[in-house]
């Protein structure tokens, strides 16, 4: 006990200087009995004194998984910009706020603190920065990243790098209304192959292939017995051919033989709905898996005699892949890679399109408390199998596969669904607040793949009460 309470007036003590020191505090007269370890990114004399100084504590009292800088023009600040430099020796000192294990690194200067694990505890890291541009800095344990705890360490004045581009995004609450029980009928769909230069993430573009300008594309809703005349233009602006396989298509190619459509050109087939279910579609223009990778896939619903029965929300959430030939995070316009896709190895996987698209305010989903929720959920790929999972929600039906004309399964914590397929499922929210549409290979979350559920309502502590804790991945 002794120990916590020195450790805590220690932190206390640090604050209180750093706010006195032009950026970052000076060391403590009295430090905590472990000596500061300190990490050299690049070899120099020992005589040399670091020229840019800052600290930055875990925590930071504000309960969140991030650092806190202390001082000068980032004291107070969650995960501040800090700034040097070519030339520069740069010491960063991280504190132990909050007691949970941490430790900071900077990739590109090979530099990296060690673990801090309890609280109060310091360690230091030494490195000379000898390239201008902007670099993260971030917590290496697993999950910390992503929830949180990273930042940019710019050198100099590098050229931005942040791309910009049309959002791609579809709304997941973007959908056709119910068929109910009108008469089968002749459907007329147009759809448009358009290229475009979409935002991926954050300063980060593609070079998307699209239907109609958005990922996935637009749900197509008709009934058993429908004839469907599809119309399909190819962009005059586009740089490939483009055509569509619809898996909901009894006859070969499933369109895509109708379809090779050239830049400026249309092409037209019909087919009739022979099959209720819920079918992906795609392009089917070679590289096929190029194409689809870009974001060319969508959802057609062939609704039974009748219709499906009522609920309150509907959502239209597709899972796919992209394959850049930059890593994961890279700022600035991205190109498509061959060999990630046959390597299978994406550096993004994505809901509607684009990283952490769903999580957006824009595009969150939302639903209020005793709704019933139905989600047409589908896999574009092309490669990896999805396993569908909504953190703090029980799917009351699952239409595995999407079989509509096949009992639904009850009761069902994560589902199956593999490239090229898709399920439909149905539950009711009882309870407020924030629900997080995941696939349950949980390293995807950290490539982009996430989107949230919004519950407005009463809370009801017959289901759920509890004290709130920091920390949480979720």
């Amino acid at each position: 006990m002794r120990v916590r309470v020195v450790a805590l007036l220690w932190i206390g003590g640090l604050l209180a200087s750093a706010c006195a020191t032009p950026e970052a505090a000076a060391s403590p007269a009295s430090a905590p009995a472990e000596a500061p370890t300190v990490a050299t990114a690049h070899p120099m004399p020992v005589a040399q004194q670091p020229t840019v100084e800052y600290t930055l504590i875990t925590g930071g009292g504000t309960g969140q998984l991030v650092f806190v800088g202390v001082g000068g023009s980032i004291d107070k600040q969650s995960n501040p910009l800090l700034t040097a430099n070519p030339g520069d020796v740069v010491k960063i000192t991280l504190v132990n706020g909050d007691g949970i294990q941490h430790d900071l690194a900077i990739d590109e200067f090979s530099a990296q603190t060690g673990i801090v694990d309890q609280q109060g505890q310091i360690k230091t890291m030494v490195f000379q920065v000898d390239q201008e541009g902007e670099f993260v800095y971030y917590c290496t344990i697993p999950g910390h990243r992503q929830a949180g705890m990273f930042g940019t360490l710019r050198v100099g004045a590098p050229a931005s790098v942040a791309a910009t581009g049309v959002s791609v995004v579809r709304p997941p609450a973007d959908l056709p209304a119910s068929i109910g029980g009108r008469a089968a009928t002749i459907v007329r769909v147009d759809l448009t192959a358009q290229e475009v230069i979409g935002q991926l993430a954050d300063g980060t573009t593609y070079p998307y292939f699209t239907f109609n300008g958005k990922v996935p594309g637009p749900m197509i809703r008709v009934r058993l017995g429908d004839t469907i005349e599809l119309h399909l233009n190819n962009d005059m602006a586009s740089g490939f051919q483009h055509s569509i396989d619809l898996h909901a298509v009894t006859g070969p190619g499933g369109g895509a033989i109708y379809t090779q459509t050239k830049p400026g050109e249309e092409t037209v087939f019909s087919f009739k709905a022979l099959n209720p279910g819920l079918y992906v579609y795609h392009c089917a223009t070679p590289s096929v898996a190029h194409h689809i990778a870009s974001g060319m896939y969508g959802l057609i619903l062939v609704e039974p005699a009748g219709g499906l029965p009522k609920v309150d929300r509907e959502f239209y959430v597709m899972q796919g892949e992209v394959y850049t030939a930059q890593p994961f995070g890279t700022q600035g316009a991205q190109e498509f890679s061959m060999q990630s896709m046959l390597d299978e190895t994406p550096a993004y996987y994505v809901f509607n399109g684009a990283a952490g698209a769903l999580t957006q305010d824009a595009f969150a989903l939302h639903a209020a408390v005793g709704d019933t929720v139905r989600i047409y959920f589908g896999v574009g790929g092309p490669n990896a199998t999805s396993s569908f999972h909504v953190i703090g929600e029980i799917f009351d039906r699952v239409f595995p596969f999407a079989s509509l004309s096949s009992p639904p399964l009850k009761d069902v914590q994560t589902v199956t669904v593999p490239p090229g397929g898709a399920t439909v499922v149905e539950f009711k929210v009882q309870v407020p607040g924030r629900y997080i549409l995941v696939d349950h290979a949980l390293s995807r979350l950290e490539r982009g793949l996430a989107g949230y559920l919004y519950v407005d309502g009463e809370e009801d502590p017959a289901i759920f009460s509890g004290t709130p804790t920091s920390g949480s991945g979720h």
